[in-house]
């Protein structure tokens, strides 16, 4: 399974993405990362680019709603079926919202890098 692993927007801090990038190395993912502050347009089309099987959003800057919300619409015009999901600072309260929105699922600050594995690997079983 091929995942993308993206830092939307301004945010400049992107320890944490790579260090669940190694995670999912060594957990027999094949891990594509997008860089820093790249558009939610620049995200999918590197997702398509590069065939993926998932997207990931890695958000630290506060924005994570707004940009859930493009996420969707971007996803939603182009047609395409391809699960997303959102970790980060993201606050308890705010995973539902994300998953309202969109989201396949969200992962709140302090979830731990096995959990996000767990979830994939779900994902790949079910493909």
């Amino acid at each position: 399974m091929k995942v993308l692993l993206s830092k939307p927007g301004l945010d400049g801090h992107d320890v944490g993405v790579k260090v669940l990038a190694h995670g999912l190395i060594k957990a027999g993912f094949e891990v594509v990362y997008t860089g820093l502050r790249k558009s939610i347009e620049t995200i999918v089309d590197m997702a398509i680019e590069n065939e993926v099987d998932a997207i990931g959003l890695s958000i630290l800057s506060g924005t994570h709603l707004v940009l859930a919300q493009q996420m969707n619409e971007e996803i939603k015009k182009r047609n395409l079926v391809i699960p997303w999901f959102v970790g980060g600072n993201i606050p308890t309260l705010d995973v539902p919202k994300l998953e309202a929105i969109g989201a396949n699922k969200a992962f709140p600050t302090g979830s731990k890098i096995q959990a996000v594995i767990a979830c994939f690997k779900e994902l790949k079983v079910k493909a």
